[in-house]
């Protein structure tokens, strides 16, 4: 049974790697398309210069729409005809708001770790495809995406050495079969802390406020800062307070399990860094 439940975790996770996969190969043809236009002695491509090749525009936007239906909380110019708000107490025994995020797979749970890791790969793409993604109106949508997703990482971030990496129970939830409209079952939070160390949760999730600043940074510079600040906070709980998620609480090894946390942790070194580079403090 726990393997089915840990197959199904890491199924979402693949899920999600794949739509957003999608994402990236859907833009990366079309700036190859418009390169090889101009290469010396290339064959012609149908169409006038600049032309969108319709179907990976809607495969673009098919995967916008995907990130759409996960999405938790009161929703917000809501594009889903047959989703509407959900967990909206999510948080509520801890004084927060964690009713934003996105659920994972076709389940009702929010896991930290995926999502954080969603935020980062989202983020680069609008960093890399930005232009691209707005000739054919997905950028937006992809924005809104991300910032539905920081808000609840922001708010999962209470204090400096304290982060939330859980909403629900994986065995209460996985032996529902409902709507998450219609759920009633008690919604536990599960934290990492200075006496539960998650140097790889925090870290991942450091990375995707760092990457989510540089993407708001021209359009919203007060969150921008707010994300900064936050992405600060992380890594340096991750690096002072070092080991796995998942040995300091191992329940979530059937779910999400983490082999070390050194991938995390440079990651999030190279984007501290890259911050630096732009005229940004990034203090270690």
């Amino acid at each position: 049974m726990e393997e089915k439940r840990g197959s199904r975790g890491w199924c979402g996770w693949f899920l999600v790697l794949i739509v957003l996969a999608a994402v990236a190969f859907a833009i990366f043809y079309a700036v190859r398309q418009k390169q090889h236009k101009s290469e010396p002695g290339a064959a012609p491509v149908p169409g006038p210069p600049g032309a969108v090749t319709k179907k990976y525009a809607d495969a673009l936007k098919i995967a916008m729409q995907f990130l759409d239906i996960q999405k938790s909380g009161k929703l917000e110019n809501n594009n889903i005809p047959w989703r509407g708000d959900s967990a909206l107490k999510d948080g509520s025994e801890a004084q927060l708001d964690l009713s934003k995020g996105m659920y994972d797979a076709g389940d009702h749970m929010k896991f930290g770790f995926p999502m954080a890791f969603t935020a980062t790969v989202l983020s680069w793409t609008i960093l890399e495809y930005g232009d691209q993604m707005k000739v054919v109106n997905q950028l937006e949508p992809a924005q809104d995406s991300l910032k539905w997703i920081t808000d609840y990482l922001i708010n999962s971030h209470p204090t400096d050495n304290v982060l939330y990496i859980q909403v629900g129970s994986p065995k209460v939830d996985h032996g529902c079969w409902e709507r998450p409209e219609d759920m009633t079952e008690d919604r536990p939070l599960t934290q990492v802390n200075a006496s539960a160390p998650g140097t790889d949760v925090a870290a991942e999730t450091a990375a995707a406020l760092a990457s989510a600043s540089l993407v708001f940074r021209s359009t919203d510079s007060a969150y921008s800062t707010l994300l900064l600040k936050h992405a600060k906070q992380l890594f340096t709980f991750a690096d002072k307070y070092r080991g796995s998620y998942s040995i300091s609480i191992p329940e979530v090894a059937t779910f999400y399990n983490s082999t070390g946390y050194g991938d995390e942790l440079c990651g999030q070194l190279a984007g501290s860094t890259m911050q630096q580079e732009i005229g940004r403090t990034f203090s270690m």
